[in-house]
């Protein structure tokens, strides 16, 4: 009895195949080692929305703002600590708007407004303090004019949170140049501190919960600081232990003459970054910030290539920075571009009018710029569920 003979196994279809790998190719890898994102790629985006946010009041942007690092965040963040940060910074954005709102109502406004909502008891105060009041008349005018400028800088903190939530504090120390290591080590540790507080603070309230006690009122968290604290110390302990055991600190020898030109590189590109910033940011420097800022950022980077003879360290399988990592910074640098480039043409439509009042406008070419933002959500590689990078 001859046995049945197979068919030869039919060809892949070369059109379906080349459109599958052509979508594999550009689908988002999930993130391990070789194909995490950048640390720094994160802080340069967020860094560009933060820019975008602080050249506008209007609050259907910010909201817009707040919105598209909100879904990058809930896209792409880990499950490791720091990565719950970011709830925090919303919430302590919506305190820093409540404490304008309650300023503004208690001492006053430059603002003026003829829409009274309520007056309170006012109190005198000294002839040394002229031009400050406590209580008094409180406009409408004046809580429309606090509440833009609390929720500028409530979106400021938003996007520094969302680089928390996504940044791997020690990938970015690792890729920080070898001038910057010390102060960087000092910045990163400042940085996690918060994000493993909040961290321990919701573990030990479950590990409460858990046993049956209360774990609100001043009783208990008087009863969770203590544990918090103790964490906190244990952690910096062994992150000194394990620095000193890694040899941290150590420096090479350098010439003098290399030494000061170093300083004065840093120091003066330092300086022009700073003069740049605050041009890019001021209302009508734009024109000449944004050259000021080019130049000190290339004489502080000659100064860290020169300090970096200083450090005798070493880097075991460094960050790459891709493409993907390019898209990301250039979606928030392009954010931040479009956002200037409005405020210098058409101001109005960034800053809404609040004598008189009028209801906000969403302006149609800084809102589309904005959405560039949600590039991150869709290019950079996916974060496993189940632990972090």
């Amino acid at each position: 009895m001859t046995p049945a003979r197979r068919s030869p196994p039919s060809a892949p279809d070369p059109g379906h195949g080349s459109s599958y790998d052509r979508r594999r190719r550009w689908s988002a890898p999930r993130a391990d080692r070789a194909t995490a994102l950048h640390a720094g790629a994160w802080w340069l985006w967020a860094l560009g929305l933060a820019t975008a946010a602080s050249r506008t009041t209007n609050p259907l942007l910010l909201g817009l703002i707040v919105g598209v690092a909100g879904y990058v965040v809930a896209a792409r963040r880990t499950a490791a600590p720091w990565a719950r940060s970011y709830g925090a910074f919303l919430k302590l954005g919506l305190v820093v708007i409540g404490l304008r709102l309650l300023f503004s109502m208690l001492l006053g406004s430059p603002v003026p407004g003829s829409h009274v909502l309520f007056v309170l008891p006012e109190f005198p105060l000294p002839a040394w303090v002229q031009g400050i009041r406590f209580g008094g008349k409180v406009t409408a005018e004046q809580l429309v004019f606090a509440f833009y400028d609390g929720a500028k800088l409530a979106t400021l903190l938003v996007c520094v949170g969302a680089a928390n939530a996504l940044a791997n504090p020690a990938r970015l120390l690792k890729s920080l140049p070898a001038a910057l290591y010390e102060a960087g080590v000092a910045v990163v540790v400042a940085m996690t501190f918060a994000p493993n507080m909040v961290a321990d603070v919701v573990r030990l309230r479950t590990a409460r919960r858990l046993r049956g006690r209360p774990t609100g009122g001043v009783k208990a968290i008087l009863q969770i600081g203590l544990p918090v604290l103790e964490g906190a110390l244990e952690r910096s302990v062994a992150t000194a232990a394990s620095m000193d055991a890694r040899g941290y600190g150590r420096t090479a020898q350098v010439p003098p003459a290399v030494r000061h030109t170093t300083n004065v590189l840093t120091l003066g590109g330092l300086l022009g970054m700073c003069a740049g910033t605050y041009g890019l940011l001021a209302a009508q420097g734009a024109a000449y910030g944004l050259p000021v800022l080019l130049i000190g950022l290339v004489l502080a980077m000659a100064g860290l290539h020169l300090g970096g003879r200083r450090s005798v360290r070493t880097r075991y399988r460094p960050d790459r920075w891709g493409a993907r990592a390019w898209l990301v910074a250039g979606s928030g640098a392009a954010v931040a571009a479009v956002l200037i480039y409005t405020g210098t043409r058409d101001p109005g439509a960034l800053a809404p009018g609040v004598v008189p009042l009028v209801s906000p406008s969403l302006p149609l070419w800084p809102a589309a710029a904005i959405l560039i933002g949600l590039l991150p959500a869709f290019v950079a590689p996916v974060p496993p569920k189940e632990a972090s990078q």
